[in-house]
């Protein structure tokens, strides 16, 4: 990870900081939604409250399911001790819940309390979260850095106007 011109890190959760288990495929199915649709977009879309309300719960027990059982990832770990050591400041954009998300950090102990999650801010690839701590820091969005695993996190940071990582 390199730092270089770097004034502040934001990170994705799953996949980046924390292993994640979350079978999409099943998910998808036990919502209804197509293969290649994005879920969250899916189930936006759902007109009636009723069913949308029961595909949101039905993500939310999927999502504290896997919560439960998310371990640091190596990787993860290196990368927040670095921008710890170069003191720069630290957050975490998430498409994740925010009781699941609450649980990751807790049993891990992770060490980012600026976290944004998709009660917050529209959901990546929508920059909105990225910008909103780029604001909160006073920093233009080129000093910032957002690492992730997922097309969706590359999406963002472009969108964002972020530097962005791959991991």
């Amino acid at each position: 990870m390199n730092l270089t011109g770097i004034k502040g890190v934001i990170f994705d959760l799953d996949g980046t900081l924390v292993e994640s288990s979350l079978d999409f495929t099943k998910m998808r199915a036990d919502v209804g939604c197509p293969q290649h649709e994005d879920i969250l977009t899916f189930v936006d879309g759902i007109s009636c409250e009723t069913t949308k309300a029961n595909a949101h719960d039905t993500i939310l027990q999927h999502e504290l399911e896997d919560a439960q059982n998310a371990k640091w990832l190596d990787i993860g770990k290196e990368m927040v001790e670095k921008a710890q050591a170069h003191k720069l400041p630290m957050a975490i954009v998430t498409r994740n819940c925010r009781q699941a998300t609450a649980i990751k950090l807790a049993n891990n102990n992770i060490p980012i309390d600026y976290v944004l999650t998709r009660e917050d801010a529209p959901a990546k690839p929508d920059p909105t979260a990225l910008l909103m701590v780029a604001n909160t820091w006073q920093l233009q969005p080129e000093d910032c850095l957002y690492v992730g695993d997922f097309i969706y996190d590359q999406q963002a940071a472009e969108n964002a106007g972020m530097k962005w990582l791959l991991v």
